[in-house]
């Protein structure tokens, strides 16, 4: 796969979103619209300051002030990768290839 169609995964991820978040966050939990989980990226003991918006996409790490707009910023984030990469292994975990 050369090109991402981010809007396409985006659009797609958000569809999956809350099965995703459980997947990547098992010890998270919803409440209202945001999924509250412990950040994997940091030595965090309680989940509280990092939440992600299950309607928009929308992350942030209240405590650090790392943040992003979407699932493919997300995956990138929590997986250290490019958002190229992120993306084509979002695409393919969701079943969308190339047109």
């Amino acid at each position: 796969m050369n090109a991402i169609d981010f809007v396409r995964v985006n659009m797609a991820a958000l569809s999956a979103l809350p099965s995703l978040l459980a997947r990547w966050l098992p010890c998270g939990r919803r409440e209202g619209r945001e999924y509250i989980a412990r950040n994997p990226r940091r030595a965090d003991r309680t989940a509280g300051s990092f939440r992600i918006n299950i309607i928009t996409g929308r992350w942030a790490d209240f405590a650090t002030g790392d943040t992003g707009g979407d699932p493919v910023s997300l995956a990138a984030y929590l997986f250290d990768l490019s958002q190229f990469e992120a993306a084509r292994r979002l695409a393919a975990m969701l079943g969308i290839h190339e047109r």
